[in-house]
C-alpha cells in the first residue's frame, strides 16, 4: 500500500531496545516485500514471532486443470457453487495461469478456530454478498457488499462473517496489487485525475493484541500445498507497527466512472495493477454524449490478454441473458463484443446500472475441473445471428 500507516505503540527509534510497562522485552519483525528493496512495515510483538511447536500435516490444494490451451468463451454461472462451511474448502478455483489463481467462495460460516496465512500469493476478496469483519495482525477492517479487500501475502488473518450466505470472487497473485502509475505523482499520491483517492481506502484499525501461549494452528499455503503449522503463542500478539505493507479496502462503490462523448475504453475502468494483469471496476454511470454515439462497446480483439468479468449487479447492457455471479471467459486469440441485437439496444440509452469487476490476464488461463462443472456449454455461439 503507498501511504503510511501505524497502529498501536511504537518505539522512537527503530531496532532499538522496546520494552513493555513491565520490563519485558517486545520483538521486532520486518514484515516487508522483494526482499529488503519494497514496502514493507515493522511490527512489535509480545512473544517471538518465530516459535514453531509442531507441523501437523500438509496436503495438496493445487487446482485440477481440465482445458490446458483454451480457445473458447465461457460462461461460468457462479452462484451454482455450493456454499460450504469452511472458508477454505469454501474456495474454488477456476482459472489459472502462472501468475494468478481466480475463483469464487461461498463459505457459511466464519474463518475462527484457525489463522490463514498464504505465503505465495497477494490476495483479492471482492464481496458480493455477506458484510463481516477481517480479522489480521495488523489490525481489523469491516467489509459489506462491494469490497475490495487487499490482503498481502504472508498476513496472518481471520474472517468473520454476520450471516451465512456469503459471496466472494477471489483471486490470488504472486504479483503485489497496486494502484495504477497514471493515476499516481512521483511521490506516489494519487492526483486529481484518479477515480478515487486515499480517503476512500479502508485502513487496518482496531487493533487486538493478545498475551497468551498454547497451541495455535496457522494453515499456511505454500506451493500449492496447505501446511497445518502449530505456534506457541497467539498470532494476535501485535502491541503497535508502522510502515507501508498492510492490509486494507477499498468499496467499488467509491469508484468515480470517468465518461466522455464517445465510448471510452476499458483502461478507464482500471482500480488496480500488476505486471501481469489489471482489474477493472465497471460502476453505473452516464452514458457517452455525443448525439451519435453508440453506447454499447465496441467489437475488439483479445490478441494480448484473457478477458475475465464478474457480474455483480444491475443491467448488463452489452450481454444477453447474463445474471448475477456469472463469469464470462473471453480468450486471446478471438475477438469479441456486444451479443447480437445488443448494440442496437444501447442506441440512445443515457445511462447503465452494471456493476462488474473485469480482470485481463496478460498470459492465457488455463480452465479448471471445477469451472467446467458450472459451464454453460454453449456461450462460445452466442454471437451467432
Amino acid at each position: 500500500m503507498p501511504i503510511y500507516h501505524r497502529l498501536g505503540n511504537i518505539p522512537q527509534k527503530r531496532h532499538t531496545i522496546f520494552k513493555n510497562e513491565n520490563g519485558n522485552h517486545q520483538y521486532e519483525q520486518l514484515f516487508g516485500t522483494e526482499g529488503f528493496n519494497n514496502h514493507s512495515s515493522l511490527l512489535y510483538h509480545v512473544h517471538r514471532p518465530t516459535q514453531v511447536k509442531e507441523i501437523l500435516k500438509s496436503y495438496d490444494v493445487k487446482p485440477e486443470i481440465a482445458i490446458d490451451k483454451n480457445i473458447k468463451s465461457l460462461l461460468l454461472k457462479g452462484f451454482q457453487i455450493k456454499p460450504e462451511k469452511d472458508y477454505l474448502d469454501s474456495r474454488k478455483a477456476l482459472l489459472v495461469n502462472n501468475d494468478c489463481i481466480i475463483g469464487l467462495a461461498a463459505p457459511q460460516e466464519s474463518l475462527t478456530n484457525y489463522f490463514y496465512k498464504n505465503a505465495d500469493a497477494d490476495e483479492m476478496l471482492f464481496v458480493h454478498k455477506g458484510k463481516g469483519k477481517l480479522r489480521t495482525f495488523m489490525g481489523n477492517i469491516n467489509f459489506e457488499y462491494g469490497d475490495y479487500l487487499i490482503i498481502p501475502r504472508g498476513m496472518i488473518y481471520q474472517i468473520e462473517f454476520e450471516t451465512s450466505d456469503n459471496r466472494l470472487l477471489y483471486l490470488e497473485t504472486i504479483h503485489a496489487l497496486y494502484t495504477p502509475k497514471r493515476y499516481k505523482s512521483s511521490s506516489g499520491q494519487l492526483l486529481e485525475h484518479s477515480p478515487y483517492c486515499e480517503r476512500d481506502f479502508k485502513l487496518p484499525n482496531e487493533l487486538e493484541t493478545y498475551d497468551q501461549k498454547g497451541d495455535f494452528i496457522i494453515k499456511i499455503k505454500k506451493e500449492g500445498m496447505i501446511h497445518e503449522v502449530v505456534y506457541a503463542s497467539h498470532p494476535f500478539d501485535v502491541v503497535g507497527w508502522d510502515g507501508y505493507n498492510f492490509p486494507w479496502g477499498f468499496s467499488i462503490h467509491n469508484f468515480e466512472p470517468i465518461t466522455g462523448r464517445v465510448h471510452q475504453p476499458p483502461p478507464v475502468h482500471q482500480t488496480f495493477e500488476t505486471p501481469a494483469f489489471v482489474v477493472c471496476s465497471f460502476c453505473p454511470r452516464l452514458y457517452d454524449y455525443h448525439p451519435q454515439s453508440i453506447p454499447a462497446p465496441y467489437n475488439h480483439s483479445n490478441i494480448d490478454s484473457d478477458e475475465v468479468l464478474y457480474y455483480v449487479d444491475g443491467d448488463f447492457m452489452s450481454r444477453n441473458n447474463i445474471e448475477q455471479g456469472h463469469i464470462t471467459l473471453h480468450p486471446k486469440g478471438i475477438p469479441h463484443g456486444p451479443a447480437p441485437g445488443a448494440m442496437e439496444r444501447s442506441i440512445g440509452h443515457k445511462e447503465t446500472q452494471e456493476l462488474a469487476v473485469m480482470i485481463d490476464t496478460f498470459r492465457p488461463l488455463q480452465v479448471t475441473k471445477q469451472a467446467m462443472q458450472i459451464d454453460d456449454g454453449k456461450y462460445y455461439k452466442s454471437w451467432t445471428e
